[in-house]
C-alpha cells in the first residue's frame, strides 16, 4: 500500500475503526495484500492512520472475524487464503443474488450482446425454430474483484430486446426477467460436468488454457413450464463450488 496516509475522516458518521477496516479490506480484495502476506504491524498501522492502538485492534479484529486475516502469536497478522465461494442449488437463484446474501461484491463485465440465428441445439432447448433470432449474451462475473465465471446466455429475441436496455453490468438476468419483463420463473434443469478451459474463456477468467473449469448447462423455464433462458456457465474450479443436500 502507498506510504501516503489513506483517507479517513474523524467527522464521518462511520466509526474510525470501521473506516480503517474498509481500507484494509479493499487492499486484501484487490491483491495489494496477497494471501499469506504479512499485514503491517499494529504500530505501523497506527502511524499510517494516525489513530490509537485500540482503534487498530478493533479494525483487525473485525477483519479476523470475517476470515480475511489470521494471527500468528509473536509474528503478527497475515492474509488468509480465500475460501472457495459456493452456491446452494436447492433453490433457483441468480449468481449475484446468491452471492450478495453472503456479503460478496459482484460486478459483471459484458463481453458481447448480439442477436444471432439459433443453432440447432439452442433452438431445441428454447423450443424455437432453428435459425430463429435469439439474443446471445457473454459476461464475465467478478466476485470480490476476481473473475470467477464466464456466462453465455441465450434468450428468445423478444425477451432479449428488453434485456438489451437493462443494466447487464450490475444485475442478474433472472431478476431482469422477473422485474423488467414480468416473466415469473418456475424451475431449471441443470447438467454439471468438468472441462479444460478453451483459450478465450481462459483469458477472460485469468487462468491458463486447459485449466479445469466447472461447466453448468442450465435451462430455465417460466412458471408455465415454457423454456425461457438457456445458459452455459463456466466456473473456475479453484474459486467456486456448487453445493446441494440430498435427503434419503
Amino acid at each position: 500500500m502507498s506510504s501516503r496516509r489513506p483517507s479517513i475522516s474523524p467527522d464521518a458518521p462511520v466509526p474510525l475503526y470501521a473506516q480503517i477496516k474498509d481500507v484494509l479490506r479493499s487492499g486484501i480484495l484487490d491483491g495489494r495484500y496477497p494471501p499469506h502476506s504479512r499485514m503491517p504491524s499494529e504500530s505501523e498501522l497506527q502511524t499510517m492512520f494516525d489513530v490509537s492502538r485500540i482503534t487498530i485492534r478493533q479494525a483487525l479484529g473485525d477483519l479476523q472475524k470475517e476470515g480475511l486475516i489470521f494471527k500468528v502469536h509473536g509474528k503478527g497478522s497475515f492474509v488468509s487464503q480465500p475460501a472457495k465461494a459456493y452456491q446452494n442449488v436447492t433453490s433457483l437463484q441468480g449468481f449475484a443474488e446468491a452471492m450478495a446474501e453472503k456479503g460478496h461484491e459482484i460486478v459483471n463485465r459484458v463481453v458481447q450482446l448480439s442477436f444471432v440465428p439459433a443453432s440447432a441445439e439452442v433452438a431445441a432447448r428454447l423450443a424455437l425454430a432453428e435459425g430463429s433470432n435469439v439474443a446471445e449474451i457473454h459476461r464475465v462475473r467478478l466476485l470480490d474483484r476476481t473473475p470467477v465465471s464466464y456466462e453465455v446466455t441465450f434468450l428468445p429475441e423478444a425477451i432479449g430486446r428488453r434485456i438489451e436496455r437493462a443494466d447487464l453490468a450490475t444485475r442478474d438476468i433472472f431478476l431482469m426477467l422477473e422485474n423488467d419483463c414480468a416473466v415469473p420463473l418456475g424451475a431449471a434443469d441443470l447438467a454439471i460436468d468438468a472441462i479444460a478451459a478453451p483459450s478465450a474463456i481462459a483469458d477472460a477468467l485469468a487462468v491458463k488454457k486447459g485449466a479445469p473449469l466447472l461447466r453448468i448447462e442450465r435451462l430455465t423455464h417460466d412458471a408455465d413450464g415454457k423454456p425461457i433462458d438457456f445458459e452455459y456457465l463456466y466456473f473456475r474450479g479453484d474459486t467456486f463450488q456448487y453445493r446441494l443436500r440430498i435427503d434419503r
